[in-house]
């Protein structure tokens, strides 16, 4: 039997984040891998690595999960950078066309290629279209606080305070990540599944953040669940796979290491 993973995100054209990095963590997890691409993010060498952020259009979007769900029975899909209110629309809609086993949302609050008051747009656009549907959302510390609306999250306990408000906006299951960014020896994430708190620790593996992270967690979390696991269960082995590919972390010109699956 074969297990699907599908995605529809951004492309990351350095390899260490969006689609590319989703679609790595699928093959490496045993799965077959497909996605649709939202947008194109680009970082720019000659402006201090800044974003480039291009949109695809919509209707292409929909082509692809059109052709994606039309091949094959596909019913666990992982939700990367939208970017857009527009696009947010088109993968909605598309959510809402048929029943899923299980959304994962990786939500991707701000791209820093885009103007402050698009960004907030899609922010807002996401919460209210996306959140509701997704049956896991895995956020990190800053997209914790802000989809919480806590003023900090400077602990475990706040952490898991961010995931049960979160999770109250409809999310079935929250995976709040502490990272590197909360203070401690070790890298903290929590699980609400809406009654109980699960704690998740591993030592932290160095002490900046590495690009990619958060893709490969939610990705790696995608794949198990694609293979059956359950929720608990894939997040505990989607955590192991992703403090492997930060310990294995590639170095360029970068002003940042990104991680490296296998």
């Amino acid at each position: 039997m074969v297990d699907f993973s599908y995605v529809i995100a951004g492309s990351e054209a350095t390899g260490g984040a969006g689609i590319q990095t989703d679609l790595k963590t699928f093959q490496e997890l045993g799965t077959f891998g497909l996605g649709t691409i939202t947008c194109i993010v680009s970082f720019d060498p000659k402006n201090d690595w800044g974003h480039r952020f291009v949109p695809v259009d919509p209707q292409v979007i929909a082509d692809q999960i059109e052709a994606a769900t039309s091949a094959y029975d596909l019913d666990v899909v992982k939700i990367g950078m939208l970017g857009t209110p527009a696009t947010i629309d088109v993968v909605a809609d598309a959510l809402a066309r048929q029943s899923w086993r299980h959304v994962v949302l990786d939500p991707v609050l701000i791209c820093k290629g885009q103007e402050p008051g698009a960004a907030l747009d899609t922010d807002q656009a996401l919460r209210a279209k996306v959140l509701p549907r997704a049956t896991v959302v895995t956020p990190n510390l800053f997209e914790a606080q802000i989809l919480s609306g806590l003023d900090a999250i400077e602990s475990v306990d706040d952490l898991a305070e961010a995931a049960r408000r979160i999770g109250a906006q409809g999310p079935r299951y929250v995976l709040a990540k502490g990272g590197v960014e909360l203070p401690g020896d070790d890298a903290v994430d929590v699980l609400f599944d809406g009654d109980e708190i699960t704690v998740l620790r591993a030592p932290k593996i160095g002490s900046e953040r590495v690009s990619g992270a958060g893709c490969t967690l939610a990705a790696a979390l995608t794949a198990e669940l694609a293979k059956g696991a359950s929720v608990v269960d894939a997040a505990r082995r989607a955590k192991e796979f992703t403090g492997a590919a930060i310990a294995a972390r590639v170095s360029g010109h970068l002003p940042f290491d990104a991680v490296r699956q296998g």
